[in-house]
């Protein structure tokens, strides 16, 4: 009896005993920058630690080599004259996708070193702020600003091959004013068959979908709005239920007033945190893998922010300022900025 006791108790301890995440203290971290001329980026992937890949404001579009100062890099030029600027970047496991903002709207799908034009729409009001794929790698979405009533929606169920604009009868009713920001392609975020997007301006909200797109929810939140410039700039998810929005005022960089939220019941629901301190604006937040979704990091205009407690508190760790951050492991992100690219590696 003794022995199957020990057997018992050992079997618990295995499956129930498993010890929690130290999370790291830091407070501040280095970043080396690698210069990418005349290019707002706004949009980058990941590949790996050694390398990543980026989409800029005048049609270039490339890797960058880490220990490699050449840059991959081609220039995608539209009609003869049009510089598209690429604000949105996917990838599908085997091709990359790059979509631009303002009219006309253009995706080009990348692959070897040649491109071709995958989507195209014309409207005054066109503006498309964010592109990604699920886990499956097949079915893939957009969203970008009303051209009627609704948020405009692309979706793929072939890899990208071909995309559709969703109907605004199949899609919530945007209220006037209420839009989606084009600052870091996160204001969008997968996860299986779920997909979440945050909207600014007039509201500060979450639509969500269980089921690729085909159907949507409608979540409000207390992230500041009102204004064009106020709203959720990005989200992320650590899984289906625990996941952050942060943003604020883009022309009021320094305010800190309901910025971040986070939520524990998969974006029904959201909470403020560290309301009225740091940090301030922000326009991507990513959760460290592997971390149990206690490590954070939030990038700016007004520089790098780190929170070891889920975002209920925060620390600056660099004033050096960048769009979008993306990690490859626990140990190493990229980011983004005006005419740059960064490393930031941990310990």
């Amino acid at each position: 009896m003794k022995e199957v006791a020990l057997i018992i108790f050992t079997f618990i301890c295995l499956s129930g005993c498993k010890q929690k995440y130290k999370p790291r203290v830091l407070t501040e971290v280095e970043i080396e920058e690698f210069s990418v001329i005349n290019s707002s980026i706004r949009a980058i992937h990941a590949k790996d630690s050694l390398k990543v890949f980026y989409a800029g404001s005048r049609g270039n579009v490339g890797f960058k080599t880490y220990n490699n100062n050449d840059l991959e890099l081609q220039s995608i030029v539209y009609s003869d004259t049009l510089l598209p600027h690429f604000r949105g970047v996917a990838f599908n496991g085997e091709n990359y996708f790059v979509l631009s903002i303002g009219n006309p709207a253009l995706m080009y799908k990348i692959y070897s070193d040649k491109f071709s034009l995958v989507y195209k729409e014309e409207h005054e009001n066109v503006f498309y702020d964010a592109i990604t794929f699920f886990e499956d790698n097949i079915h893939g979405i957009a969203v970008g600003d009303a051209t009627e009533n609704c948020a405009s929606i692309l979706t793929t169920k072939n890899g990208g091959e071909t995309w559709q604009k969703t109907p605004c009868s199949q899609l919530p009713i945007l209220e006037e004013g209420e839009a989606f920001f084009a600052a870091s392609n996160t204001n969008i975020k997968t996860l299986g068959s779920t997909v979440w997007i945050a909207s600014g301006g007039k509201k500060a909200r979450i639509f969500k979908s269980s089921d690729y797109g085909n159907s949507w929810q409608v979540y409000n939140t207390p992230i500041i709005h009102g204004n064009g410039p106020q709203g959720i700039y990005s989200i992320d998810f650590y899984d289906d239920k625990s996941g952050i929005i942060i943003g604020g005022n883009y022309a009021e960089p320094k305010g800190n007033k309901a910025n971040k939220a986070i939520t524990k019941d998969g974006g029904e629901s959201w909470q403020l945190v560290s309301n009225e301190r740091n940090p301030n604006y922000k326009s991507a937040v990513q959760y460290v893998p592997d971390t149990d979704g206690k490590e954070i990091f939030a990038v700016g205009k007004t520089g790098i922010s780190f929170s070891n407690n889920g975002g209920k508190s925060w620390v600056n760790v660099s004033s050096k300022g960048f769009y979008a951050i993306t990690f490859t492991d626990k140990n190493t992100a990229w980011l983004s900025g005006a005419n740059k690219i960064g490393k930031m590696a941990l310990k």
